[in-house]
């Protein structure tokens, strides 16, 4: 597979499942594991890694599920292909950085990828569309299994999987949800729940994970703790954990809604003028239109069959999307520039926003389902 028809291609976190969600955008469940007896790759010589990117790339194929996946060596890729791998959630931004002896398995529809020769061997990833914990557990488990069974895991029966990370041993499990939050982020109370998920043995990152900032109104929330739990009871925390944050989301939306009315309408109706009529648009500020749009679907002054198409917008706005489109290199001006038209195209075939519903005395009509 190249780039290109992965592009082209069903994305999980996109098309996948019920269809995209208010709340929890997507889920993700990312297992550390490494090959007993090779050195880790930070410490590993040249050779040494480039062994286990060959053997990986026959042994995973072993395993039925990914017969047909495609492999990247990171090494061939251009920068601007590592970064359509980084936004979509394919690869981390370490992988992207790395100069050689790496590479990247994709899954089917996108829905899980195993990273080579990262800051372990392996980083074994599975994505689930909207707040599904349970179903990318499963998922990964069995995955998980299959491999277990053609790699001799670096294991310690005291502190469970070695990882080159200590915060990563035991478990070697990092489950994490992408959220939508703008009624906590509009209303300024997104230090006070970060403060609070912390205490609680979470972190709230960025939309690319650690490093990475806020955009959007979009989070990563995670685990932290790997050791001394079993991956079912972290899985447990982690949904308590979430399920508070909806709760506080669809509190301070109502609150937005009751209190800041025309302020709310007043931002939302900028963002889709700019997005109908701007003629140059920076990455981040489209993903922040975009956010309201997404915001305006929730509340229902778009209609829900525009939920998905903002959400694959979103996804070919980012920079690495966009400078594939273009030929050649070009200019932040002329990315700017083909992002604006691209936006502005699309949304001249949405309908107009729906203010009356905003207006109305009593405001029911909130997402439904919530998360």
């Amino acid at each position: 597979m190249t780039i290109s028809r992965l592009i082209k291609g069903k994305s999980e976190i996109i098309h996948g499942g019920n269809g995209p969600v208010p709340v929890v955008l997507s889920t993700r469940i990312r297992l550390a594991r490494n090959v007993k007896n090779h050195p880790f790759p930070g410490w590993a010589k040249v050779a040494q890694k480039c062994e286990i990117l060959s053997h990986s790339n026959e042994v995973l194929r072993e395993v039925p599920t990914l017969k047909t996946a495609a492999f990247f060596n990171i090494e061939d890729l251009t920068d601007t292909e590592k970064h359509i791998l980084v936004e979509r959630h394919l690869i981390s931004r370490e992988l992207s950085e790395s100069s050689h002896s790496s590479g990247v398995l994709v899954g089917r529809n996108q829905a899980c990828s195993i990273m080579v020769n990262e800051e372990d061997h392996y980083r074994i990833q599975v994505l689930r569309n909207g707040f599904d914990l349970d179903k990318a557990w499963r998922a990964i488990d069995t995955l998980d299994t299959k491999l277990e069974e053609k790699l001799d895991y670096a294991f310690s029966e005291e502190l469970g999987y070695l990882t080159a990370c200590p915060t990563n041993l035991g478990t070697g499990m990092r489950a994490s949800v992408m959220m939508h939050l703008p009624g906590l982020y509009i209303s300024n109370q997104m230090e006070k729940v970060i403060r609070a998920v912390n205490q609680l043995g979470m972190v709230v990152r960025g939309l690319f994970g650690e490093g990475s900032d806020a955009i959007g109104s979009f989070f990563q929330i995670s685990n932290q703790q790997t050791l001394g739990e079993s991956e079912k009871e972290i899985l447990g925390r982690l949904r308590k954990v979430l399920i508070e944050i909806v709760k506080h989301e669809c509190n301070a939306r109502l609150l937005l809604v009751e209190s800041d009315r025309l302020k709310l309408m007043d931002k939302i109706g900028r963002g889709y003028g700019v997005l109908r009529n701007s003629h140059l648009l920076t990455s981040n500020e489209s993903m922040s239109l975009l956010s309201l749009m997404r915001f305006a679907v929730d509340l229902g002054m778009l209609p829900e069959e525009n939920r998905a198409l903002v959400d694959q917008l979103f996804m070919e706005s980012q920079a690495g999307h966009i400078q594939y489109s273009l030929t050649g290199e070009s200019g932040s001006d002329e990315r700017d520039f083909y992002r604006a038209g691209l936006l502005r195209k699309a949304f001249a075939k949405l309908p107009e926003l729906n203010f009356d519903i905003l207006l109305e005395q009593e405001f029911t009509k909130l997402f439904p389902g919530g998360l």
